[in-house]
């Protein structure tokens, strides 16, 4: 049984259609990274997973249950986590305590905030720190470590690296190769096509608001991937050739 399934699902704002007909499914401890260009429809794909946007059509099946009509903090309870993007930590916090508000809607399981900054080394020293006053590393690193205080059985991380420096990325990314090591199912929009490439098993190519190229991340060359990002290729009937 997969941990999520997708379901031709479709969700806009009005008259506009942000994700269209979408079908995706992951197994467990998968990652797949979902890339494209901005105005792609990935972050309203994750936020309509994750209960934060209703959909117009289709489902989302979480470990075996159809969850579309559950409400966000629902999904939390089950096991689904939303890094959302811009982090939205609360500022006159500390680092521990963005993490501890998290515990309180938690579940059981691996994930304290002991745990979370021993797999985010980067938090250890500012553990004490209002999160208004990190750096942008501190604070997206935070951000995981809040969404992982409530033990999901799938991470959704938008926009992983969005503004931060490469030693910043690195750090991040070598914390979220043990969060992966440890079994979690991930799902992430990453604007770094190499980053993905590196980190992802598969990959999901989203071009207005459709999956235009999924598969391993090792079927593809970056010339197709390219090609698939930007649209070049593809047919007058908007199906790539």
């Amino acid at each position: 049984m997969s941990v999520l399934a997708v379901e031709e699902l479709s969700a806009g704002y009005g008259l506009l259609q942000a994700v269209r007909d979408v079908s995706l499914e992951l197994a467990g401890g998968e990652t797949l990274a979902l890339v494209g260009a901005n105005g792609a429809g990935k972050s309203t794909l994750l936020r309509t997973i994750a209960g934060a946007h209703r959909p117009t059509h289709g489902r989302v099946v979480f470990q075996g249950r159809d969850v579309t009509g559950e409400p966000a903090h629902r999904r939390v309870a089950m096991g689904i986590a939303l890094v959302p993007e811009g982090r939205r930590l609360f500022p006159g916090l500390s680092v521990e305590e963005n993490l501890r508000v998290a515990e309180v809607k938690g579940r059981s399981g691996h994930w304290t905030v002991d745990t979370v900054i021993e797999a985010f080394p980067l938090l250890a020293s500012v553990r004490s720190r209002r999160a208004a006053l990190l750096s942008g590393g501190e604070q997206q690193a935070t951000a995981i470590g809040r969404a992982l205080m409530t033990n999901p059985t799938l991470l959704l991380l938008d926009e992983v690296s969005l503004g931060l420096a490469p030693v910043a990325v690195d750090d991040v990314y070598s914390s979220l190769q043990r969060v992966s090591a440890g079994g979690t199912t991930m799902l992430l929009v990453e604007q770094d096509l190499s980053r993905a490439l590196r980190f992802a098993g598969r990959i999901a190519c989203v071009l207005e608001g459709r999956v235009v190229l999924e598969g391993g991340a090792s079927e593809f060359s970056r010339e197709q991937i390219t090609e698939a990002y930007f649209g070049l290729g593809r047919t007058a009937g908007g199906a790539p050739s």
